[in-house]
């Protein structure tokens, strides 16, 4: 069975996140923005699971979409994680990094897919 890398990509993503909660709250004792990462950063592999799943190509696409807007708030949150201070630039380069990446697979798998309509 061929490996797709998106959800791969977004299991790996979503694991990292859980750990940079945990650190934010034992180390940092932050629990109000670690909860907001923590919704919108494990969102995106749920919504993309999802979308393999879906009854019809709209319904695909559409759960694309979410996954999408939630990469976008995740974004948010890991800039604002930077600014005020809970991560350092290194941390937070790493997470953005790895988000950039899902979000421009999702943008290409959502345009193909809209495509082959």
């Amino acid at each position: 069975m061929k490996e797709n890398v998106l959800i791969e990509k977004s299991i790996d993503f979503g694991a990292r996140i859980v750990k940079l909660h945990r650190y934010l709250i034992k180390t940092k004792h932050e629990t109000v923005l670690s909860k907001q990462i923590l919704r919108s950063g494990t969102s995106i592999g749920a919504n993309i699971n999802e979308a393999q799943y879906g009854n019809s190509k709209p319904d695909f696409i559409a759960k694309l979409h979410i996954a999408l807007k939630e990469t976008a708030e995740t974004e948010y949150w890991l800039h604002l994680l930077e600014k005020s201070d809970y991560l350092d630039e290194n941390m937070a380069s790493s997470l953005l990094n790895d988000c950039l990446q899902i979000k421009k697979i999702l943008i290409a798998s959502i345009n193909t897919a809209k495509e082959k309509k």
